[in-house]
């Protein structure tokens, strides 16, 4: 088999490892990147240069929301691998992000769950 063969799988097309689209990087700890984190892309007049096919794509899928779970399976790469892309893109001020609120006093109480289960269980 040739070098460039092995490169390549007739299901899956060129094969790239994760660790060459990041350059070996892992997701950074300032931003906390969660699987319903949503991304929205700023709004720029052109589209930026020197980014990675990866980071391009990224931009143009999130002109609206999207978590970084639905990033992972429309790109098509690791979650890991758009944690640390998306953070780059936070880096250069071309996404924004908005994570979930945990606040306590938010979640709703015991008793509105059992009367939701307690519905679901009767259909």
């Amino acid at each position: 088999m040739s070098g460039d063969e092995s490169w390549y799988d007739e299901a899956a097309g060129p094969l790239v490892r994760p660790y060459t689209i990041t350059s070996g990087r892992t997701p950074a700890g300032t931003a906390r990147l969660d699987l319903s984190t949503q991304v929205m892309t700023l709004r720029s007049e052109q589209e930026p240069a020197g980014l990675g096919p990866e980071h391009v794509a990224i931009v143009q899928l999130c002109r609206h929301p999207v978590s970084i779970a639905e990033i992972a399976v429309y790109v098509k790469i690791p979650l890991g691998v758009v944690r640390v892309l998306v953070g780059d893109l936070i880096e250069r001020g071309l996404v924004i992000t908005r994570s979930p609120a945990h606040n306590p006093a938010q979640a709703p109480d015991l008793e509105t769950l059992q009367a939701v289960l307690d519905g679901l269980i009767k259909y």
